[in-house]
């Protein structure tokens, strides 16, 4: 590793998520170019170009936001008040968002990613993944995508998220699986499918999931956000990455996700937005099943970047300690994006981890849910260098 050193000393909790390390007292960390270099007691640390006293503050890794769609235009605020007044959240408000969308210019687009990327970094977010899928044409998802790479740590697509108005389905989706796979494919790691009534099947998702996997793609899955339904099944079947939402499970999913790689990625500022059940969290890690926490930020259904919001609701009404709802958030994110391993792993503070450090204006992160809507952010590194 090269680069300018810093030292960040006199930490008085440091969450590591490393098992060989776990969580440290009075502790020290060495950040050199991109990469955690050193980390241990602050009594025992190395010298460095610079040093900066947390002054007994908590420290953790980033979190790791697996789970948002932040290339869009335009406002869903009256739908949410609808909402709010008891109308039922439904698949459709998301053909508002792709007209709003196509208008956009790329510069808007862009605009508008670049805001909530450092709106999410200020709150202490140091990867994200986002999604295409507001654009539903083969070149406005190829810009979405472009526009995504440019900036954004994971992008996956998401052409099967509805079918536009006035579009055959079998059409669509001979489209999403042909030509627009092929114009985003140099762009995304990923491919998602929306599995919900209201959007795609159980056979249409597996057709859309078969293609990307030809073409070397890794599987993501929107799944049982609505109700009972496929989208676990779907998601362990084809070896999926992770299937998010998971609010509405049967006991053979939950049996499912158990015995497989597959992460269940919950949303619970969705299930607040939407006046959902909030996912089963406890019942999900008591039978063995990995989990991590995402915002879902999107216009329609979780307009939040605050993935300590959601840490604090998994904690406060979702049955998870607080140390399960900060690994969710951190380590079961990476896991999530299978970037949890090797040099430069995220979610994870250990040498040559990459450089992603949140401070927090607080001594444990305990405060995270014991202060629940307190900005507790004091700093932010992002791959060595500081942000906030």
């Amino acid at each position: 590793m090269t680069g300018r050193s810093t030292l960040l000393t006199n930490i008085g909790e440091l969450t590591t998520n490393e098992p060989g390390l776990g969580r440290l007292r009075d502790a020290a960390l060495v950040l050199e170019g991109e990469r955690v270099a050193w980390v241990g007691e602050a009594a025992a640390a190395p010298l460095a170009d610079e040093a900066v006293d947390v002054a007994g503050r908590a420290v953790l890794p980033g979190w790791v936001d697996s789970h948002t769609h932040l290339v869009f235009a335009g406002d869903r605020t009256a739908e949410f008040e609808a909402r709010m007044a008891g109308a039922p959240y439904t698949a459709g408000g998301i053909a508002v968002t792709v007209a709003a969308t196509r208008e956009a210019s790329d510069e808007e687009l862009a605009a508008t990613l670049a805001r909530h990327l450092a709106e999410a970094a200020r709150q202490g977010t140091t990867c994200v993944e986002t999604k295409t899928g507001y654009g539903l044409t083969v070149a406005d998802e190829r810009r979405a995508a472009r526009i995504a790479a440019d900036v954004a740590d994971e992008v996956t697509f998401l052409g099967a998220h509805l079918v536009p108005e006035g579009t055959d389905p079998g059409s669509y989706l001979d489209l999403v699986c042909g030509e627009m796979l092929d114009a985003v494919a140099g762009y995304v790691r990923w491919a998602d499918v929306f599995c919900e009534t209201g959007a795609f099947d159980e056979e249409q998702n597996a057709r859309v999931l078969r293609a990307a996997a030809d073409r070397g793609l890794g599987l993501r899955v929107h799944g049982n956000q609505l109700g009972r339904g496929p989208g676990v099944r779907l998601a362990v079947r084809h070896g999926a990455a992770s299937v998010d939402h998971c609010t509405h499970l049967a006991d053979a999913d939950v049996e499912a996700l158990a015995g497989s790689d597959t992460v269940a990625t919950l949303l619970p500022a969705c299930d607040l937005s939407t006046r959902q059940p909030l996912a089963p969290a406890r019942r999900l890690l008591d039978a063995g099943a990995t989990i991590a926490l995402a915002t879902n930020a999107n216009p329609g259904s979780s307009y939040t970047t605050s993935m300590a919001f959601c840490v604090a609701t998994a904690v406060l009404q979702m049955g998870l300690s607080v140390d399960e709802a900060v690994w969710a958030a951190t380590a079961g994110g990476a896991r999530a994006l299978r970037r949890d391993a090797g040099d430069g792993a995220v979610g994870v503070l250990r040498v040559g981890a990459r450089a992603d450090v949140h401070v927090l204006d607080a001594p444990s992160v305990t405060h995270l849910a014991y202060r629940p809507g307190v900005p507790l952010t004091w700093a932010v590194w992002r791959e060595g260098r500081r942000v906030s």
